[in-house]
């Protein structure tokens, strides 16, 4: 069986390493030392099939405990953005933005989470914490 990370991606399509984190920009978390926790949820979440050139749109939950700082909103609103013309696999993009987000904002915990629409009958969902 033809392993799919062979194959080339589709002309036009970005390649993951080109996401843009520098416009990840972080806020002062007023209320170091309390335990709140942040959940984010963007419903309009899109990234592209590396192989089909097709999208992928599904919900994506980000729910973190914050240590000193939080994520600045807007920015994560273009980061999040960014994705639309990158061919990664979906099991790929969770992980790239925790990481991206552990990275920048050092909370105490996070987890990301996706719920992808059905494509070809199928419906992924992908979760990943840190720590681990």
């Amino acid at each position: 069986m033809k392993d799919k990370k062979d194959e080339k991606s589709l002309p036009g399509r970005q390649k993951p390493e080109e996401v843009d984190r520098g416009v990840l920009e972080t806020v002062p978390f007023a209320y170091a030392g309390r335990r709140s926790e942040v959940e984010i949820i963007f419903p309009e979440f899109t990234s592209v099939c590396p192989w089909t050139g097709l999208p992928d749109f599904g919900e994506l939950r980000i729910t973190y405990v914050p240590r000193e700082n939080c994520v600045e909103l807007k920015s994560l609103k273009y980061y999040l953005n960014s994705y639309r013309q990158v061919g990664i696999i979906q099991e790929d993009v969770v992980n790239r933005i925790l990481d991206d987000l552990v990275a920048l904002v050092e909370p105490l915990s996070m987890t990301v989470s996706a719920d992808f629409n059905p494509r070809g009958g199928m419906r992924t969902l992908v979760s990943v914490s840190y720590p681990q």
